[in-house]
C-alpha cells in the first residue's frame, strides 16, 4: 500500500483520522514549525498555512527546503488568505509547488492530494545505514555486520527515527511526539523503557553503545 504523510501547520475542519483509498493510505500529522519532523512512511507533503504562531509561512518553506533529505524531498502547498497574485508568486519563490486559497477543511486536502498524489519513484529509499548499521524499512528488519536485531515495533520505531537524525539530541517528549504517540497518555519514563531495550538489543549484536544519554536534556544516536 502507498503511504502519504501530510504535515499541518494548523487545525483542520473535519478531523485527523487516517484516509484510505484504494492502495493510498493518508496520514495527518499536526505540527509545529519549532518541533522536530514526525517519523513518516512515505515522501511528505506539508500545507503550510500564510501566518503562523511561530514564523511566517514563507520562512517555513525556505527551512523546509534546507532541512534533511524528508523537507527537502517534500510537496509543499502554501494555504492562502486570499486570491492574491503577488502571495502567489512569493509562495513559489519561497520554495512551495502550488498553493490552495483557505480555509481548507479535510475534504478539500483530500481532493488536492488525490487530484495530484506522488508518484510511486518518489517514495524515500527504504533502506537506512549508519556505519554498520543498517536498516530494512520494507522487511523491517534491524541489523549490525548482518547480524539481527531483536527489537520490538516501538523500539523499531525509535531506530529508524534516530537513524534518521543521527547526532540530534531529543528529549523525551520530542520522541513521543516523533513516534505519533502525543495523542496518548504516555509517561515520559516510557521513553527511557524504550531505550533500554534497544540499548540491549545493540549490545547482544556487538554494536556497543552508540546510543548515548545527555544529561537534563534526553537522547542522541552517535554517528559512526
Amino acid at each position: 500500500m502507498r503511504h502519504i504523510d501530510i504535515l499541518l501547520t494548523g487545525d483542520l475542519a473535519g478531523g485527523r483520522e487516517a484516509f484510505v483509498h484504494s492502495d493510498l493510505r493518508v496520514v495527518f500529522h499536526r505540527w509545529k514549525a519549532d518541533a522536530p519532523l514526525p517519523l513518516m512512511e512515505g515522501r511528505p507533503w506539508a500545507f503550510v498555512d500564510w501566518v503562523l504562531a511561530e514564523m511566517s509561512g514563507l520562512e517555513l518553506c525556505r527551512r523546509l527546503r534546507c532541512a534533511d533529505s524528508l523537507g527537502q524531498d517534500a510537496h509543499i502547498t502554501m494555504i492562502l488568505e486570499d486570491d492574491d497574485a503577488e502571495a502567489k508568486r512569493r509562495a513559489l519563490r519561497a520554495g512551495a509547488d502550488d498553493y490552495i486559497v483557505g480555509p481548507v477543511d479535510r475534504n478539500a486536502l483530500l481532493d488536492r492530494v488525490l487530484s495530484i498524489q506522488l508518484p510511486e519513484h518518489e517514495a524515500p529509499a527504504r533502506l537506512l545505514r549508519l556505519g554498520e548499521l543498517a536498516l530494512d524499512l520494507a522487511a523491517m528488519q534491524a541489523r549490525w555486520r548482518e547480524r539481527p536485531l531483536l527489537l520490538m515495533p516501538n523500539e523499531m520505531r525509535l531506530l529508524r527515527y534516530l537513524m534518521e537524525k543521527p547526532g540530534h539530541v531529543f528529549s523525551r517528549q520530542q520522541l513521543i511526539a516523533a513516534l505519533g504517540k502525543h495523542d496518548q497518555p504516555i509517561d515520559e519514563r516510557t521513553v527511557d523503557a524504550w531505550v533500554s531495550r534497544l540499548r540491549r538489543a545493540l549490545r547482544d549484536v556487538g554494536a556497543g553503545s552508540p546510543l548515548r544519554t545527555v544529561r537534563s536534556l534526553g537522547y542522541v544516536l552517535d554517528r559512526p
